[in-house]
C-alpha cells in the first residue's frame, strides 16, 4: 500500500475531505466529536499531512529553512531549541541544514532550503557572501543569528561581542594575569567583535594584548595551544568559544600543564558543554535560547507584513565564573 492520502483518512471516518483538511489544519469550527474520528483515522492509517502540498496549495507556507553553521557545536542547538518552540507554539516547522563552516557548501545548502519555497531563513553564524544573503533575502524574509549585515531586507540577532571579551579580560587582570592570549575564531561571524573587544579591554589596562589565530574549533584550539607553547605560554587564554576553549584545556593538560592553577582559560558561549562537572568552564554567556526565540520572532513580523525596516537585536552578554579559571601563579611565585 503507498502512503495513506486524505481520501483515506475521509473515508475510513466517514466524513469529508474537506473536513480532513480543516482537522489537519487545526481549524476552530469543528465539532471535537468529528475531530477525533479524524485524527483516530489518520493514525490508524499511519497518515501524516504533507506539509509542502499544503503549503503550495494554500499558497502561503509555514515552512522556515534554518542553516547551521557547525552541527557539533552545542551553542547552536541552544539557539534552534530556542527557533523551535517559538516556531511551534505559531503553528511552523523547520527545516535544518549545514554548510560546514565552508562558503561554498554553505551556497549550496541555502539554494537547498530556498527550493522548499519556505515563508523565510534563518542563518546561523553564515560564512555565506553577502551577495548570497541578499539574493536570498529577494525570494523570502531572512534573519541572521551571529552576523551582522546592513542590507534592509535582512534582519540580525547578536550579542554584543565586544563587551563580552571586555568582561573576560576584566575578570583575568583582576585575578593578576598580565600575559594573556585571546584564541580568536579567524573569519568566523562573529570573532571580529570579540577580537575588537579584547584587544581594546588590554589597552585599557595598559598590557599588551595578544592574538593567536584559530577557528571556532576544539582542533584548532588545540593547535593555538601548540603554538603558544613553543612560544612562551602566556597565563591565561580567552578562546574564541567553548568549543575552541575545550580543545586549548585538552592541549595544555597533555603537556602537563594543569588549569587553572597554570593557566586559565575562559571560553565564550556558555553551551551545555561549558557547564559539564569535569569541565566546569569559565565563560562568556551568550542568551542562546532567547536570540532563537527573537529570530523567530523578527521573521514573523516580515511574513505577517507587519514590518519593513530592518531589526537589529544586540544584546548584552554577562560572564559566569566557574573552575578553569585563578589567580596568577607568577603573582603567587614572587608572594614566595
Amino acid at each position: 500500500m503507498g502512503r495513506p492520502t486524505m481520501e483515506d483518512v475521509a473515508a475510513r471516518a466517514g466524513v469529508s475531505r474537506a473536513l480532513v483538511s480543516l482537522v489537519m489544519r487545526n481549524a476552530p469550527n469543528v465539532s471535537a466529536r468529528r475531530r477525533a474520528a479524524v485524527l483516530e483515522a489518520a493514525d490508524e492509517l499511519g497518515y501524516s499531512p504533507h506539509v509542502m502540498a499544503r503549503s503550495l496549495a494554500s499558497r502561503t507556507s509555514t515552512v522556515l529553512g534554518v542553516m547551521v553553521n557547525d552541527l557539533r557545536n552545542a551553542f547552536f542547538a541552544d539557539v534552534v531549541e530556542g527557533l523551535d518552540a517559538a516556531a511551534q507554539a505559531a503553528g511552523f516547522d523547520l527545516i535544518l541544514n549545514t554548510g560546514g563552516r565552508m562558503p561554498a557548501r554553505e551556497g549550496a545548502a541555502l539554494r537547498s532550503l530556498l527550493s522548499f519555497r519556505p515563508a523565510g531563513v534563518i542563518l546561523l553564524s553564515p560564512v555565506v557572501p553577502a551577495a548570497a544573503i541578499e539574493a536570498a533575502a529577494r525570494q523570502c524574509p531572512v534573519v541572521l543569528v551571529s552576523r551582522t549585515s546592513r542590507l534592509s531586507g535582512v534582519d540580525t540577532v547578536n550579542d554584543d561581542g565586544e563587551a563580552g571579551a571586555a568582561l573576560a579580560v576584566e575578570h583575568l587582570v583582576q585575578l593578576g594575569h598580565r600575559r594573556i592570549a585571546h584564541l580568536d575564531g579567524g573569519g568566523a561571524a562573529g570573532a571580529a567583535a570579540r577580537r575588537r573587544g579584547f584587544q581594546r579591554a588590554m589597552r585599557a589596562h595598559g598590557l599588551a594584548p595578544l592574538v593567536v589565530r584559530s577557528e571556532h574549533t576544539d582542533t584548532a584550539g588545540e593547535k593555538a595551544v601548540r603554538e603558544l607553547l613553543s612560544a612562551g605560554m602566556p597565563t591565561a587564554l580567552l578562546a574564541g568559544n567553548d568549543f575552541n576553549a575545550v580543545g586549548a584545556i585538552s592541549a595544555l593538560e597533555e603537556h602537563g600543564l594543569r588549569v587553572p592553577e597554570d593557566v586559565s582559560v575562559v571560553g565564550y558561549d556558555n553551551t551545555s558543554l561549558a557547564s559539564l562537572r569535569h569541565i566546569s568552564l569559565t565563560t562568556v554567556d551568550q542568551p542562546r535560547t532567547e536570540m532563537g526565540r527573537l529570530a523567530f520572532d523578527a521573521l514573523l513580523e516580515r511574513v505577517r507584513g507587519e514590518r519593513a525596516e530592518p531589526v537589529r537585536h544586540l544584546l548584552h552578554p554577562s560572564l559566569v565564573v566557574r573552575s578553569t579559571t585563578g589567580p596568577n601563579p607568577l603573582d603567587e611565585e614572587a608572594q614566595r
